[in-house]
């Protein structure tokens, strides 16, 4: 288990157009042993939380040109969960119960006891600690959901939604993305000559050679048996090329090895690349892919095909050049 924020990680934002509120709340945390930070006003406090990165913020309700509640709502809106704290000289039910009801995590009447701020302080640390805990076991769980256990690529079950991701994202910006589907060449063979652990072991093998070639920005799926889905972002025909190229002598040079045996194998690949330009959906272009897979297959293996949207054809591959 991680060591508690306020042991090696204490942020605390105050925001308040009052100076002396702003001195001793500093005097006061950085005694308990915070880093802090101030803004005299929330215009300022939201420049400083992309940077500073606060676990706790203390927000003042009433300043002028942007208020604590205005302020509070763009955090929420477009900020990862930070535990806020308004602070206010208005002491009215009406006032607390709207500042609770806006967002803010809990509320502190002006002038404060310095031991009652640390308290309070604390306590959203440890709160906002939980948040962080239960964030990171969602995302290991959602990871688990749709990691495939053998290879340690993803499987099917989100990855046309990443595709469209990625897909829409390239028409805002003008970016292609390529999908390669990739199959190994004579898989049967290697369970049917040798036995089923064999093949697992050779199928968690191109999982890591293909973890191996993959940039950080793309990604890749077991798309079934020993059928791969690799989806390459921001590329171009030149980029994709090279690498299919390269991730197929990758497989072709690797000594596929377990329990002692050892063989060589192959795979064919299809690829088809979206044209920034012009709408394609994601099945649409797995399809497209597929096809220029299977006319690999159907050249002999151990090949590249390019499917050519302009022609509705697939077209061989040698090296990074198209064969006309």
């Amino acid at each position: 288990m991680s060591e508690p924020i306020w042991e090696n990680e204490k942020r605390v934002l105050v925001i308040d157009d009052d100076p002396a509120i702003l001195a001793l709340s500093r005097a006061v945390l950085v005694n308990e042993g915070f880093e802090v930070e101030v803004a005299d006003s929330g215009t300022l406090g939201l420049e400083l939380i992309p940077q500073f990165k606060p676990h706790v913020l203390l927000l003042d309700v009433n300043m002028p040109r942007i208020n604590g509640l205005e302020t509070l709502a763009k955090i929420r809106q477009s900020m990862d969960y930070i535990s806020v704290i308004f602070v206010s000289a208005n002491s009215k039910i009406e006032s607390v119960v709207k500042g609770l009801d806006s967002g803010a995590d809990d509320y502190l009447r002006k002038p404060y006891d310095p031991r009652e701020l640390s308290a309070r302080v604390r306590a959203q640390v440890r709160i906002k600690e939980l948040h962080d805990q239960l964030k990171q076991a969602n995302f290991k769980l959602q990871e688990l959901v749709d990691i495939d256990d053998l290879t340690g690529l993803y499987n099917m079950r989100s990855i046309y939604e990443r595709i469209e991701q990625e897909l829409n994202r390239g028409q805002r910006f003008g970016r292609n993305t390529a999908v390669i589907m990739m199959d190994m060449d004579r898989f049967k063979t290697v369970n049917d000559t040798f036995d089923h652990l064999f093949g697992s072991a050779v199928l968690k093998d191109v999982g890591r050679i293909i973890f191996k070639v993959l940039r950080k920005v793309d990604f890749a799926a077991r798309y079934g048996g020993d059928e791969f889905l690799i989806v390459l972002t921001e590329t171009e025909t030149k980029g994709t090329l090279t690498f299919c190229e390269r991730l197929r002598k990758a497989i072709k040079e690797n000594p596929f090895q377990h329990g002692g045996q050892s063989i060589n194998l192959t795979a064919s690949l299809g690829v088809a690349i979206s044209n920034s330009r012009e709408k394609i959906d994601a099945r649409a272009l797995v399809r497209s892919a597929d096809r220029a897979l299977y006319l690999s297959k159907e050249s002999g293996r151990d090949c590249i095909h390019l499917f050519d949207f302009s022609q509705q054809k697939a077209l061989m591959i040698e090296g990074d050049s198209i064969k006309q």
